[in-house]
């Protein structure tokens, strides 16, 4: 609800968000608003629309993007009590330090990174999100879910690999490998360091993954004219540049991987890990493994239409029905923001000048002599719309 009389306060104060006019409003409707418009441009209202989609998406993912991380952690961690050694203590997969590690520096930056990334091209085609459901939507959930599973299962593969396939099972499983490093923690300590560097891409691939829940990471949108684009050949890398925050986080948590795995002292003191060589075949095999599950449960998506409920207002995405005139499929509300774009300052001079002309013509009409009573025609003194 739109308003800006002193008659209007009651509908503002009623409306599920009431709108008044900062610069001709009365006080007592900007009292009775919950959003003052400071420049009295209708346009102004979709920006502000669009802004505050981009922010609850950019927070869906932000949240994705660490509970993902953290159910892989508990899969693995939990799994993984069950290697004992001959003692019967149990040998974990990941340190303490390398889980801190991992939490507070390739999970935090990369996050950050995804509260920054701008609106997707459909975020106006969609309808208004369900007040009551918040942020956790079902395919939050399940996204999450699915995608940690996976994550965990990767590394935990990976150690059973090293542990049981290249060593001797519980043989090389060492004496109290979780405290101290001696000669019988070796394949532990690799295990180990395989295992840390595996999840802390899983981590980084995935953030590049969430920046769209339901696209391709190689193709995030099918429908942009990339023609004078840097990489215009390469979707993907003009997709990823474009967030220059989340692209150097991910960048550069890759690259702190090996200091952290090589650094002599730092590995087998701090991180309770050694150095591997061949091992570095299953860490980057399992981001083959990992990006392929996950394009394929975001394909499953595509196809079925599984979460598609309020992706966007029937099928307008995929007509190419961007800021224009809306057809009969955009509905209403959707024609109220198409029309409001168009309410420019620049239109409002131009119709400032026809009314001016139109004087003129009037004027010299009636003889050159001036009309007692001037005709104005003004636009409507409200525009009520459900937002």
């Amino acid at each position: 609800m739109t308003g800006d009389g002193v008659n209007d306060a009651p509908s503002l104060k009623a409306a599920d968000v009431g709108i008044a006019m900062g610069l001709a409003g009365s006080d007592v409707a900007k009292s009775a608003a919950d959003i003052v418009l400071t420049d009295d441009n209708f346009a102004s209202i979709v920006n502000a629309i669009e802004e505050g989609r981009r922010m609850f998406e950019n927070i869906q993912k932000f949240i994705l993007h660490l509970l993902t991380s953290n159910v892989g952690e508990v899969v693995l961690l939990i799994v993984g009590l069950g290697f004992q050694d001959r003692s019967g203590v149990s040998v974990f997969p990941l340190s303490p330090l390398e889980i801190l590690w991992i939490n507070m520096l390739t999970s935090s930056f990369p996050a950050f990174g995804l509260g920054r990334e701008k609106a997707s091209a459909t975020v106006m085609h969609r309808p208004p999100h369900d007040t009551k459901k918040g942020v956790f939507t079902w395919q939050i959930i399940t996204d999450m879910i699915i995608y940690g599973v996976i994550m965990g299962a990767c590394t935990l593969l990976t150690f059973v690999i090293i542990i049981y396939g290249v060593g001797n099972g519980v043989d090389s499983l060492g004496h109290d490998c979780n405290r101290i490093a001696s000669d019988s923690c070796d394949v532990v300590f690799r295990a180990r360091a395989t295992v840390f560097a595996e999840l802390t891409w899983l981590i980084l691939i995935s953030a590049w993954e969430f920046k769209h829940l339901r696209n391709s990471m190689f193709n995030l949108d099918p429908q942009r004219d990339r023609t004078g684009e840097r990489f215009a050949s390469f979707p993907f890398l003009c997709d990823v540049w474009e967030n220059k925050f989340l692209f150097w986080a991910v960048v550069i948590g890759f690259v702190s991987v090996f200091p952290a795995v090589y650094i002599p002292g730092l590995n087998t003191k701090v991180f309770k890990h050694s150095g591997i060589t061949w091992e570095w075949g299953l860490a980057f095999g399992s981001i083959f493994v990992f990006v392929l599950a996950v394009e394929a449960w975001k394909m499953v998506k595509r196809r079925t239409g599984w979460f598609a409920e309020g992706e966007d207002y029937g099928g307008a995405a995929n007509l190419g029905l961007r800021r224009r005139w809306p057809s009969h499929e955009l509905g209403l509300r959707q024609g109220f923001f198409t029309f409001a774009r168009t309410l420019t300052k620049a239109s409002e001079r131009s119709i400032g000048r026809e009314s001016e002309m139109s004087s003129v013509a009037g004027k010299e009409a009636n003889g050159g002599r001036k009309r007692s009573t001037n005709v104005h025609i003004s636009a409507p003194r409200r525009v009520e719309e459900g937002v």
